[in-house]
């Protein structure tokens, strides 16, 4: 972790965590309001995409030997942002926004877990030993009881 700056990045990373049921609740209502969830999914996307232009417009651009430098596959961040949006959109209204948030946090541990141990993407290498394990089993088991009520039988 690096240094002083982790209360920040803290309150930074909790705050985008309680924008996704936030992101997934207007989607989902945008969907259901206009009869099209695809549609909503492509509005999300196109309203991102211009508040990220304008902060990256006033942040600076890289220089084109800095783009040409990047491996592709780096830019495919965006399909699965695509994914996640669409998928979020259609899937909430149906099955409920706690439980389809839940899921994505399964998701995400059971990701990040992998990313860390193998230093995938040039992440930094963090094992996932039996300690991490053991936190990432409750974790999904308190992710289970919290839906559990709302889950189909």
């Amino acid at each position: 972790m690096s240094g002083s700056n982790w209360p920040l990045y803290t309150v930074i990373m909790v705050a985008a965590g309680i924008g996704i049921p936030i992101l997934a609740a207007l989607n989902a209502g945008l969907g259901a309001r206009i009869g099209n969830p695809t549609t909503a999914g492509a509005i999300g996307i196109g309203v991102a995409f211009a508040v990220a232009a304008i902060v990256a417009l006033s942040a600076g651009l890289p220089r084109e030997a800095q783009w040409s430098a990047v491996p592709v596959h780096y830019y495919f961040g965006g399909v699965f942002m695509a994914f996640y949006l669409m998928s979020i959109t259609w899937v909430a209204p149906r099955f409920g926004i706690g439980n389809a948030v839940f899921c994505v946090l399964l998701g995400q541990m059971l990701c990040a877990a992998a990313i860390d141990h193998f230093g995938l993407f040039g992440s930094p290498r963090s094992s996932v030993g039996l300690l991490r394990m053991s936190g990432i089993g409750l974790m999904i088991v308190g992710l289970y009881l919290a839906r559990k009520p709302m889950l189909p039988v």
